[in-house]
């Protein structure tokens, strides 16, 4: 007589779960594995036209459809994008030199994602990093100091520019750039909030910035459009001005002991 739930004297309903088990988690795990091959695979050496799909192959197309009825099929052979630099040494996993201005070549931080070069757009459809002088349903909260008409000063104590417009985000309610028009400019540079100071307690108040100096604020990213901003143009020039904390100066690649 059998114990109660064994199917023989060797298999029971609890071994037969077990197996179920693990055959489910193998699946899970190859599917899983699969589905995050679907950006940034097949993977590129530093050699040329050399791409490695992995441990498993590459998983097959599947279409996306996003907003604005635009479509996308993924994965996606991506472009091999051209570096400006050399590797000091030849062997693989050297650190490269920066051949160009390493601000605007993305190299190290100042590396970007190649997002889609259209805006990002809130519940209405409308761009959602925008100026104030787009987005007029917005203002300075009364408690804060107005930034626009405040001279910005930069990393080597210059007087970079002026502060003409404030960026926000309609969708978060939050400010995200603060336009700057350099001396002679026709058109101004953004700058990330997160990198700026509005000193109000010095007298008319001033905005610094410690990140670039006023050659390399001036020689900034500008959008395209004067109105908007582009998902890959918010992130180039997040980039840009962060990477100044590395590049900005020589010393600030050096050890500090």
């Amino acid at each position: 007589m059998h114990a109660t739930g064994a199917i023989t004297n060797y298999i029971d309903v609890a071994q037969l779960v077990l197996y179920v088990f693990w055959f489910f988690f193998f699946g899970l795990v190859v599917y899983l594995t699969l589905e995050s091959k679907r950006e940034g695979f097949p993977l590129i050496f530093a050699r040329s036209a050399e791409r490695f799909d992995g441990i498993l192959p590459m998983p097959g197309p599947k279409v996306f459809n996003l907003g604005g009825g635009v479509t996308r099929i993924v994965p996606e052979l991506e472009p091999e994008e051209i570096v400006n630099a050399v590797q000091e040494q030849n062997f693989e996993g050297a650190p490269f030199v920066p051949l160009g201005n390493p601000m605007k070549d993305g190299m190290g931080p100042a590396g970007y994602a190649l997002r889609p070069t259209v805006p990002e757009v809130d519940t209405h459809g409308r761009p959602r990093t925008v100026p104030l002088r787009v987005a007029n349903d917005h203002w300075v909260a009364t408690e804060d100091l107005d930034p626009r008409g405040l001279n910005v000063i930069t990393a080597d104590g210059l007087v970079a520019g002026v502060c003409t417009d404030v960026w926000i985000d309609r969708a978060e309610q939050n400010a995200r750039f603060l336009e700057v028009r350099p001396e002679g400019a026709l058109r101004g540079v953004i700058v990330p909030i997160e990198l700026v100071q509005v000193k109000a307690y010095v007298v008319g108040g001033i905005i610094k910035v410690v990140s670039v100096t006023a050659p390399q604020l001036a020689d900034a990213p500008i959008p395209e459009s004067p109105d908007f901003l582009t998902m890959r143009e918010e992130d180039r020039i997040q980039a840009y001005f962060a990477s100044g904390h590395l590049y900005a100066f020589p010393s600030r690649q050096e050890p500090l002991i």
